[in-house]
């Protein structure tokens, strides 16, 4: 609900005022759902490599950094 505290605005300023409350109101809603679903980039799955890591062995440091 709003009201009116003081002044006595006519009805164009009433209808900005309610629509910049509106765009607001909607705007805020909007980023909470997005806010929801986790980035890509802070997903701790991404850092994990794709490929296996070699077990130690004797070399095991040759094939580190070979690609999958």
């Amino acid at each position: 609900m709003i009201r009116i505290v003081r002044g006595n605005p006519t009805p164009e300023e009433l209808a900005a005022t309610l629509a910049v409350v509106q765009a607001r109101a909607a705007a805020a809603m909007a980023a909470a759902q997005t806010e929801d679903d986790p980035e890509e980039w802070s997903d701790p799955a991404r850092t994990v490599p794709s490929h296996r890591v070699p077990h130690p062995g004797p070399k095991a440091w040759r094939t580190t950094y070979w690609p999958a």
